[in-house]
């Protein structure tokens, strides 16, 4: 009896797993459909389930906008944000970690607080900054806004791990001969991989994604591919079939990126767990 009971709880798990995989990815199934149908079928209640999946929302997406440019706009804004993020918030997590200093606190919470604001507050003040500073509609605005947007979380993940390392390894690299930035760089910098990656997921989804401060900071020659989607809702409609398109696409590389640092995460993890 109670074999069955717990073959019962176990298939009842694994129904609810895949339950809820189901309504995760509905979403996810909905725009690729939607980007492989005409504006008719998209508009069609109730809702068209099989249909003869076209090309053409992607042919157009890739054909009516400028999109390599705009793909190498998001690719350079998100990479250069998420590597000088996660560089410099290593560093300063690292300093938050090991030292204390008048101000560790207030630097703490600050840091922590600068989290809470959502960006779309921000959007203001950082254009009118950026325009005195003649950097407005470049990709360097961009760079730096979404720096000091993922500086805080960089710094909160990265510090937890940092202080999860036994001091002890340190104290006798010191003893050795090495200084603070070796310590750094070949000690706790591979210890924290998995906390590099994990910071490298959120930084590089956020700036991929990120919208507001996109639209208002570049022009037609540095859009990044959020802002381009905003290029088929017009005054005569919403082009949903090359919107789901475009997204459709948006999504592939944030995919990836996460796929790949996510088994980063893991290996690191289970490296960790071996040697323990």
């Amino acid at each position: 009896m109670a074999a069955v009971t717990w073959k019962g709880w176990k298939v009842l798990k694994y129904v609810l797993v895949i339950v809820l995989a189901v309504v995760s990815l509905f979403p996810i199934y909905i725009m690729i459909t939607a980007s492989l149908k005409t504006r008719a079928q998209v508009f069609t209640i109730p809702p068209v389930w099989f249909f003869k999946p076209r090309i053409e929302n992607y042919i157009g997406v890739l054909s009516t906008l400028n999109f390599f440019r705009f793909f190498v706009n998001s690719v350079i804004i998100g990479l250069s944000s998420t590597i000088l993020s996660i560089g410099i918030g290593a560093m300063a997590a690292y300093a938050l970690a090991r030292f204390r200093f008048m101000g560790h606190r207030v630097v703490l919470t600050s840091t922590l607080f600068l989290r809470m604001i959502a960006p779309v507050v921000l959007v203001i003040p950082t254009f009118i900054l950026w325009t005195k500073l003649g950097i407005v509609n470049t990709r360097y605005s961009v760079i730096l806004s979404y720096i000091a947007l993922n500086l805080p979380f960089c710094i909160w993940v990265l510090r937890t791990f940092i202080m999860d390392i036994p001091i002890s390894i340190e104290e006798s690299a010191l003893i050795d001969g090495c200084g603070e930035f070796t310590i750094f760089s070949r000690i706790i910098i591979p210890l924290i991989m998995p906390g590099l990656s994990v910071a490298a997921i959120f930084t590089f989804r956020i700036a991929w994604n990120e919208f507001p401060l996109a639209l208002v900071l570049t022009n037609r020659y540095t859009r990044t591919l959020p802002v381009a989607v905003s290029l088929f809702m017009t005054t005569t409609g919403i082009d949903w079939s090359k919107i789901t398109a475009i997204a459709t696409i948006i999504a592939i590389p944030a995919f990836i990126f996460t796929f790949v640092a996510a088994k980063n995460v893991i290996m690191g993890l289970t490296a960790g767990a071996v040697k323990g």
